[in-house]
């Protein structure tokens, strides 16, 4: 059976006390979970539908519009009213929260688009008549996953590279930090500008191109802790002891550097994201027709007269990257050794 340690309890109560990294936490929890059941709260298709005494759920399966007395046997538009007739006449049919999809295109606009915020559409549509909120919604999806998959990945060989050159050191840490200095002094941007030109855009296409230059960003922290670690009389005692390296690494140096790791995890998080949405913002990031939030600050900057676009997108991003900062300040908080009675 699991048990949480006095010290675990110490950090969770640390972190509980920071009030704005909890309720930040709720917070972007809260986010997340929509994010991720994005089909089940903003879709095009219903979630059930009942009809002739038989039960369908378009949201995971097929139906060709003649199930429901149509007469084509093309897929069933359930945005269109002759199919709702239909469905209605003989069941009934359940709806997500918001009707629409990334894409979902609302022919039935009663102005040009973009259109105004509305009960129908709560904060307006795009230039293509494609509603916010569901591009908002899906657009988060992508990019919290995509900055989640960047930051672990490339937190992992991060800190793998800083923690064989600060623990080795000599001439392994002379070469390796040549190395990472000539890699970081590469321009960055100008290089993922360029091979997203080359390579067909997609989400794990642009994860692998960007983690080519990610990885680096806590070596350098990672490795001036395990400088100053290997020489603590408690780490020269275990290697005097035969005690493997590896044991050494991982139990008795790398708790110590937790606290520096965990401080910029939160930048590493922010960063890759706001790169994702830069390279959207371009055109250069996701496929042309993506929910993404540079697509979004983009057709804000071409609507000047549409300030609906714009808002949306800034706070949806200015929300997003604080809640992720007040978080990662919590928990730097929390496995701060003076304030978890660690001495």
């Amino acid at each position: 059976m699991f048990k949480i340690t006095p010290l675990t309890q110490r950090r969770i109560a640390n972190f509980k006390s920071n009030k704005r990294g909890w309720w930040s936490l709720w917070l972007f929890g809260i986010i997340l979970v929509i994010c991720l059941l994005a089909n089940f709260v903003a879709n095009d298709k219903p979630l059930l539908i009942k009809y002739h005494d038989q039960f369908y759920t378009p949201i995971f399966k097929y139906y060709p519009e003649t199930v429901f007395g149509g007469d084509f046997d093309v897929a069933a538009d359930y945005t269109d009213p002759y199919i709702q007739e239909l469905i209605l006449q003989n069941g009934w049919m359940i709806w997500p929260p918001i009707r629409f999809s990334y894409n979902t295109i609302d022919y039935d606009l009663d102005v040009p688009a973009p259109a105004p915020p509305s009960a129908k559409h709560w904060l307006g549509t795009d230039d293509q008549a494609r509603d916010v909120v569901a591009r908002i919604i899906y657009g988060l999806r992508v990019s919290i996953l995509f900055g989640l998959s960047l930051t672990i990945i490339s937190s992992v060989i991060g800190i793998l590279a800083g923690a064989i050159q600060g623990y080795f050191g000599g001439r392994l840490d002379l070469i390796a930090q040549r190395f990472i200095e000539i890699w970081e002094g590469l321009p960055v941007l100008y290089l993922l500008i360029i091979m997203s030109s080359i390579i067909t855009p997609g989400f794990f296409s642009l994860l692998g191109i960007m983690l080519l230059f990610a990885w680096t960003g806590l070596v350098a922290v990672v490795r001036a802790e395990f400088l100053k670690a290997r020489n603590y009389d408690y780490i020269r005692a275990a290697k005097a002891l035969g005690v493997r390296d590896l044991t050494i690494m991982w139990r008795h140096t790398l708790p110590n550097a937790m606290v520096a790791i965990l401080t910029f995890l939160p930048f590493i998080l922010t960063g890759a994201i706001t790169s994702l949405t830069s390279l959207d913002f371009l055109g250069l990031g996701l496929p042309a027709g993506s929910a993404s939030l540079g697509e979004m600050l983009n057709q804000g900057k071409n609507n000047i007269n549409s300030p609906w676009l714009g808002f949306s997108a800034f706070f949806t991003l200015a929300i997003l990257l604080s809640l992720l900062v007040f978080i990662g300040e919590a928990v730097r908080d929390a496995f701060d050794p003076h304030k978890s009675g660690v001495r």
